[in-house]
């Protein structure tokens, strides 16, 4: 991960001096650790905290300048060599950087570059010759950019909300698959919107996906930086490991979280880690870890949302133990796969274009979730979240199959990505066991007292007299347990007035037979069943 930013107009100084914007940046400085830069050019700032994955040397330092134009980049780039290739014909580069071909390409293609891009990105260009400012973000949302509008009206970007608290009145989430100049957002990429479906049928689609996302697993292979997998022994980041460990053809870094007393992934992932030979390592944490970490994790993430804020406790742990202990640069994770595939609670849509509806819901807004989680859990500890089902290929198609397909009618859930990976002619890639077993969302299988503990500690801080006194002091996602109330108080206290940054608090669809609930967790569903085992 790196963090950019970027002020849009020379008159700047009229709302804050250099010195309060260098440091509102170095907020974030954890995201880019090795290498800082702050550049002005006579209209406005462009700033780069730099963790160094690709081109370790200087020559991969931003922001890189053309002429009078400049850019700056959080993102990877696949396939850039070969776009290099081509662009050097008329370019010259200065080291093997991914991001360093993007000046080139816009002054090729200007903003249809965007939609050529396969890559992860987050930008800010600087276009010397029209005095424009153009930002970018990548279709699904994997890197994060946010913006707002200086008391004078000047445009600021950022790579994460509290680069702007203080210098903005309202801070709002940069819209993924969009480009903005001058103001004016235009949509470049709605990976969510589809068309039409397509009619391969079921060993087709299967196969597809198999297919695209080893593809997109091995893209995700390429760093000149150590690499370390997420593993917690369900279906995602398994597939994603062992995926990950045939195409290098040696051991991966493995490594899994749980709680002291009930950790419910902690054997799955042992498991896995056995069958594919993985150096693995287990992190146990317990109750009053995890009490005094709440603070830190709502003030690195930026939400209240009681899914992504008890998620991220044990994501949190697991990657500053990772950071502290060993030298891995570039985490895999399997996120992205559920909003596709199906949670436990879409197992109770109704229709296949319920189901449709409901990934195109999630898609949209995974960005304020789960990515948000992933990026900054990792980058808060000074890596890279890579994140191979958020491919803009792989999500492409899925989202394209059909939704009869898709639907949970074979009794298990996620049948088309179980499937796709049973029987491979290449060999077994997890144990039936493993392949097959039960959905346990990341929050409860590392283990339920985790939330339990959470629940009982946020229940001791408020008599239900002032629960209600204090939740109906807000007026937009209302706290609706004493658990939502506590985030939503800290929240408060590293972003305030900033609550619309997030949708809505992540839920079941709430409208269909059996997901009426008021806890998101999977653990209040009927069909829970086994996941917890």
């Amino acid at each position: 991960m790196c963090s950019i930013m970027g002020v849009c107009g020379k008159d700047y100084t009229q709302d804050f001096t250099k010195t309060v914007f260098t440091e509102c940046f170095d907020r974030t400085e954890s995201r880019g650790p090795d290498m800082s830069r702050i550049c002005e050019n006579g209209m406005g700032i462009l700033a780069f905290h730099r963790l160094a994955i690709m081109d370790l040397n200087e020559t991969g330092m931003q922001p890189f300048s053309r002429g009078g134009n400049m850019l700056v980049c959080n993102g990877e780039i696949y396939g850039f060599r070969k776009i290099k290739k081509e662009l050097e014909k008329k370019y010259s580069f200065a080291g093997d950087s991914d991001c360093e071909i993007l000046l080139p390409m816009y002054e090729e293609y200007g903003t249809d570059m965007f939609s050529m891009l396969d890559a992860e990105f987050a930008l800010i260009i600087f276009d010397g010759t029209s005095g424009h400012y153009i930002a970018a973000r990548d279709p699904v949302g994997i890197r994060p950019l946010f913006y707002g509008r200086t008391s004078s009206g000047i445009m600021i970007f950022a790579s994460e909300a509290k680069n702007l608290v203080g210098l903005t009145e309202r801070i709002e989430p940069f819209p993924p698959g969009h480009y903005c100049i001058d103001g004016r957002f235009v949509c470049y990429n709605d990976i969510s919107h589809v068309s039409s479906f397509s009619d391969d049928g079921i060993e087709t689609v299967c196969n597809k996906i198999h297919d695209k996302l080893i593809k997109g697993i091995e893209k995700r292979l390429d760093a000149d930086a150590p690499i370390g997998f997420l593993l917690s022994g369900g279906l995602d980041s398994s597939l994603v490991c062992s995926v990950s460990a045939k195409i290098l053809g040696r051991p991966i870094r493995t490594f899994a979280i749980g709680m002291n007393e009930d950790a419910i992934d902690l054997k799955y992932a042992r498991e896995v880690a056995d069958f594919i030979h993985s150096e693995h390592r287990e992190i146990i944490i317990d109750k009053d870890t995890v009490i005094s970490s709440l603070e830190k994790v709502i003030s690195i993430l930026g939400t209240y949302d009681i899914t992504t804020v008890r998620a991220s406790v044990g994501m949190y742990l697991i990657c500053k133990a990772i950071h502290e202990t060993t030298d891995v640069r570039v985490l895999l994770t399997g996120e992205i796969s559920d909003e596709l595939f199906g949670y436990k609670y879409t197992d109770y849509a109704p229709s296949p274009e319920a189901f449709q509806e409901e990934a195109v819901k999630r898609i949209s807004e995974i960005y304020m979730y789960d990515v948000l989680r992933a990026d900054r859990c990792i980058s808060v500890n000074s890596m890279e979240a890579r994140v191979p089902f958020g491919d803009i290929d792989f999500v492409r198609y899925v989202m394209s199959a059909d939704p009869r397909l898709k639907i949970n009618t074979y009794g298990k859930g996620k049948y088309l990505l179980r499937h796709a990976f049973e029987d491979c002619p290449e060999g077994e890639y997890l144990p039936r066991s493993i392949l097959f077993r039960e959905k346990a969302a990341f929050s409860d299988a590392v283990g339920h007292s985790m939330v339990d503990y959470i629940k009982e500690y946020a229940d001791t801080l408020y008599t239900d007299e002032e629960y209600e006194e204090k939740r109906l002091q807000y007026t937009f996602a209302v706290p609706f347990t004493k658990e939502s109330l506590l985030y939503r108080i800290i929240f408060e206290k590293y972003y305030p007035g900033q609550a619309h940054m997030v949708t809505d608090f992540w839920m079941p669809n709430r409208s269909w037979e059996g997901c009426d609930v008021n806890d998101p967790s999977a653990r209040v569903l009927k069909n829970y069943a086994g996941s917890g085992i």
